[in-house]
């Protein structure tokens, strides 16, 4: 894991999200704690427990976006969930105990994949070697006795003579040639691969058919034609899958998520509810209770181990409009003790949202439209229309926040997206006006007030 201080923390979070200070550094301290709490001595390590975070505001204002990028900044294991998706038990929907599953695969996955990095060269090396006697020397197609499949009988070949040998050698050596001068990606080749075999999912878990038989059955696998330069990826997977140690990766990926696994529970205010109401919501509390086992602590059964959650750091949010933070039962409100509020945006902060993130809609807008040959440019008083624009959306219907300046750029660039493109598509150089955001962003028009007056 990258060791950030809290400073740098904010400062990584600031090239993505603009504003919303307090929370920023919330999240940056709930994250250096991670680290201190590991340099603790054991016995005290154990009675140090995360701080999780309850950020409340509208939607659209950068909660979501700034518990995943924490996560990334460390490379941790992440997952979201929406509170919503979760019923009671003895109700339809989903077991809260899948949020640690999940979690757990991603740390799997992560985990395997660094794995797959380190092995990367050796695996190369390997492919290579299997491609050149593919290509040198394509396998025979030979029926299959089944009795011998089982008992994973192979038919043996016949053992060249040592005058095919120096053959077959010295074709190896100039097909070694052409393949390091790429003179041979296009050319296609026949290679077996493992089959996929369906798996079933039962509480939660994937069970793999095949492991079910006790590893009696064989592999499943199919000849696939392709071509070298696709062939050489499927061969380099398939030396990377042998070089790694999967129960060394699980161990270390049950390990990672239980310390330093981020959950972020979204819209939990839409569980905000007490037993005293009836009619649909009367699951609402029952929800609270399932999750509070796992906020607070607990042991989680997953294909890949058993898992603790109680050095997970939980991150929960909400918008709290209808509901308040106090209608949800004591015992979790009292496991979020860290609560943040984060503002609304600003017309100010829609203009910046636009120019400084290192992901601005600028920015992609701009990428997009350069592979059909349009240059993109704003003028400065357009973005100012534009923040307007979404601005004016935001206070006659729903406030959507950022997400509103997504609407008025497909608004905006609807013309130009669809006439760009094709093969005798000249290159044009586009300047975006404040009269042309005007002209084509309904919200952004200015409207004659002398009419309304009498």
């Amino acid at each position: 894991m990258r060791q950030l201080t809290p400073k740098e923390t904010v400062r990584e979070l600031d090239r993505y999200i603009i504003g919303q200070d307090e929370a920023k550094r919330q999240v940056a301290i709930a994250l250096r704690n991670r680290y201190r709490r590991s340099q603790v001595e054991d016995s005290l390590r154990e009675e140090i427990f995360p701080k999780n975070i309850l950020m409340i505001g509208p939607t659209g204002v950068g909660k979501t976006e700034i518990a995943r990028r924490l996560a990334k900044l460390v490379n941790a294991p992440f997952v979201k969930v929406e509170a919503t998706k979760f019923t009671e038990v003895g109700y339809v929907g989903r077991d809260v105990e899948g949020i640690i599953r999940d979690l757990t695969e991603n740390a799997v996955r992560m985990v395997k994949a660094e794995h797959e990095e380190r092995v990367r060269a050796r695996a190369e090396v390997l492919s290579e070697d299997r491609l050149l006697s593919l290509l040198s020397n394509p396998p025979l197609k030979q029926a299959s006795n089944p009795i011998d499949i089982l008992l994973r009988g192979r038919q043996k070949e016949n053992e060249p003579s040592e005058e095919e040998k120096i053959k077959l050698t010295s074709k190896r050596a100039d097909l070694m040639e052409q393949l390091r001068r790429g003179e041979l990606e296009e050319r296609e080749l026949e290679i077996e691969v493992e089959d996929v075999v369906p798996q079933l999912e039962v509480g939660g878990a994937s069970i793999n058919i095949g492991d079910m038989m006790g590893g009696m059955m064989p592999k499943k696998t199919k000849l696939r034609r392709v071509k070298v330069k696709e062939a050489r990826k499927i061969l380099i997977e398939e030396e990377a899958q042998r070089l790694i140690d999967m129960d060394a990766i699980r161990e270390e990926a049950v390990k990672r998520a239980e310390q330093d696994g981020i959950v972020f529970i979204d819209e939990i205010d839409k569980i905000a509810g007490r037993s005293s109401q009836s009619g649909p919501d009367v699951s609402r509390e029952g929800v609270q209770r399932d999750i509070l086992p796992i906020v607070e602590g607990s042991v989680v059964n997953t294909k890949h181990g058993a898992v603790r959650t109680d050095f997970m750091l939980f991150i929960a949010a909400g918008a709290f409009h209808v509901a308040k933070v106090s209608d949800l039962i004591p015992e979790l409100q009292g496991r979020f003790p860290v609560q943040v509020t984060l503002k609304s945006l600003t017309q100010e902060d829609f203009v910046d949202i636009l120019t400084q993130p290192d992901n601005a809609l600028t920015l992609q807008y701009k990428a997009l439209l350069a592979a059909d040959k349009v240059t993109l440019s704003f003028e400065p008083d357009a973005l100012v229309e534009i923040a307007k624009a979404a601005k004016n959306l935001n206070d006659a219907g729903e406030n959507l926040g950022a997400r509103r300046l997504h609407a008025v750029f497909e608004e905006l660039l609807q013309d130009i997206s669809f006439h760009a493109g094709g093969e005798d598509m000249p290159k044009v150089d586009l300047t975006i006006t404040a009269q042309y955001v005007q002209e084509h962003v309904k919200a952004a028009k200015k409207v004659d007030l002398h009419k309304y007056i009498l």
